[in-house]
């Protein structure tokens, strides 16, 4: 057996010395990022002191010592027991020790205090008996390598041991010794790029380690980050860390590239494309090419039109071409609409390529259908896009709310023409201002089928301010129309010369 066997051998023990300090309450050392990061104190070491009755805390915490033992020792026997009675207390059983010892005879010469230690420090990190466990029985190396020190060390001081426990566990699990090593320096460079302190433990756990940091070299990092400067750069990756697990040459310039061509080479709005769905990354040069072709032949539409849809409703890129952007752009043709009109109508309502036509369109349709509206016909086409923004249920509820007020679904029609975008408000405003309307302004609420725009005035500082400056000056049979539609800069000049007039005559 293995621990017979190396009970009846001699061993050398050789000292690595952790980054830990051996008395856990004193305080650690600072930090170790470059002069540049020390001067912000928001990325100082946060101490923590560790419960004192953690089963962790029966190990003495001694210097490690270095110490030659002959075949006959007995402090071989007791290197055992201590080995065995270390791993039994974060669940490694008997047996499983000896296949560890079989497996990896380096473990023979790593000091009990140091094996300690690690064991610590993994704890520190949030890691539980579970976690350390499964950690060693997988990857020795956890315990046994000299390099997993100084990463454990900048985790716990660096980044204040706020790195998310599944990141942590999946980092020291995934990744070999050789790609831990420069995990600090690399961190490192990603805040002298501009990342601040305090955001980069967010990217880090919001990122593939492995992918975007471990199995990189400092260069290619580095020509990431530059590459990203036109489109957002560091405020690019700040608010969508998942930009880092792009790989440069296969996703991140080809990609971009497509886009580049499509806008001419509008840096500012890609990086606005991108700020508002950077998932459009994920999407193949294939994927987006077709879906600007089909837009190109089908929809009849220039690149600068493409793009301009691209720009205010990115997740184009995701509706099937057959099922979703086909169908509803023929809809459109057949209502009468040209190339410069649907593209129009999408830039202001971009979202019916999108929605389900079952649960959502067809609906709206038939509602729409029933006030007035004609099939195929340019009304409806720009009915069912005011349309888009509300719900079904919230539809439903305005054509009700008019009907109780005295319209008729013709009133309803005729209003809704004058105005697409009373489809689109939500039930419980319109009723406040038509409310207000009628017990505030003493007016009648037939009003509403001159100028149905009232409705989409804000009550409070629209509407109401307005009214309580005017009405003394005017009385209550004031213009609506003129109330409301004048600028406020206008407003406030006619303002001034009322009030400067009424001093003159004082």
């Amino acid at each position: 057996m293995a621990l017979a066997a190396l009970a009846s051998c001699s061993f050398s023990i050789t000292t690595f010395h952790p980054y830990y300090p051996s008395n856990p309450s004193h305080s650690r050392s600072p930090s170790t990022f470059s002069p540049h990061l020390q001067t912000q104190s928001s990325f100082s070491f946060l101490a923590k002191s560790p419960p004192p009755n953690n089963h962790f805390f029966r190990f003495h915490f001694r210097p490690s010592i270095l110490c030659r033992c002959s075949s006959y020792s007995p402090n071989v026997n007791t290197y055992i027991g201590t080995l065995v009675s270390l791993f039994e207390e974060i669940g490694i059983s008997f047996k499983q020790t000896e296949l560890l010892l079989l497996n990896a005879p380096e473990l023979n010469s790593i000091p009990l205090d140091s094996l300690r230690d690690r064991v610590f420090s993994l704890y520190s990190l949030g890691l539980d008996r579970v976690s350390i466990n499964h950690l060693v029985t997988e990857r020795l190396t956890v315990l046994t390598a000299n390099e997993i020190d100084p990463l454990l060390s900048f985790l716990r001081n660096e980044l204040q041991g706020q790195l998310e426990k599944s990141k942590l566990k999946r980092l020291l699990l995934a990744n070999e010794t050789k790609n831990l090593s420069g995990f600090p320096q690399k961190v490192r460079l990603l805040v002298d790029s501009g990342i601040p302190v305090d955001k980069i433990v967010h990217v880090l756990n919001k990122v593939n380690l492995s992918k975007a940091i471990c199995h990189r070299s400092i260069d290619e990092i580095e020509r990431i980050i530059d590459f990203l400067k036109p489109f957002g750069g560091i405020h690019l990756i700040v608010k969508h860390p998942v930009i880092l697990n792009c790989d440069l040459h296969n996703q991140l310039i080809p990609r971009i590239r497509v886009l580049t061509a499509l806008s001419g080479g509008d840096e500012d709005s890609i990086g606005k494309v991108l700020n508002r769905f950077p998932i459009i990354l994920n999407y193949s040069v294939e994927h987006l090419e077709e879906h600007i072709k089909f837009l190109r032949c089908f929809a009849d539409l220039d690149d600068q039109q493409i793009f301009k849809i691209v720009l205010v409703f990115p997740a184009i890129f995701t509706s099937s071409r057959e099922r979703k952007l086909r169908p509803r752009i023929q809809f459109l043709k057949e209502c009468g609409l040209d190339a410069d009109e649907i593209f129009k109508l999408l830039t202001k309502a971009a979202l019916f390529l999108s929605i389900s036509f079952r649960s959502n369109l067809a609906y709206k349709l038939g509602v729409l259908v029933k006030i007035g509206y004609k099939y195929r016909t340019k009304e409806l086409a720009v009915a069912i896009a005011a349309s888009t923004r509300i719900s079904c249920e919230n539809m439903q509820k305005m054509v009700s709310l008019f009907l109780n007020y005295g319209f008729s679904l013709e009133d309803i029609f005729a209003m809704s023409k004058k105005h697409p975008q009373i489809l689109q408000y939500h039930h419980a405003s319109l009723e406040k201002k038509m409310d207000y309307m009628i017990e505030e302004m003493n007016r009648d609420i037939q009003e509403l089928l001159d100028f149905p725009a009232y409705l989409g005035y804000k009550l409070d500082d629209r509407i109401k301010h307005r009214y309580e400056i005017k009405k003394d000056l005017r009385g209550e049979q004031m213009s609506i129309n003129k109330l409301l539609t004048v600028s406020s800069e206008n407003f406030t000049g006619k303002r001034k010369k009322v009030s400067s007039v009424k001093s003159e005559l004082k």
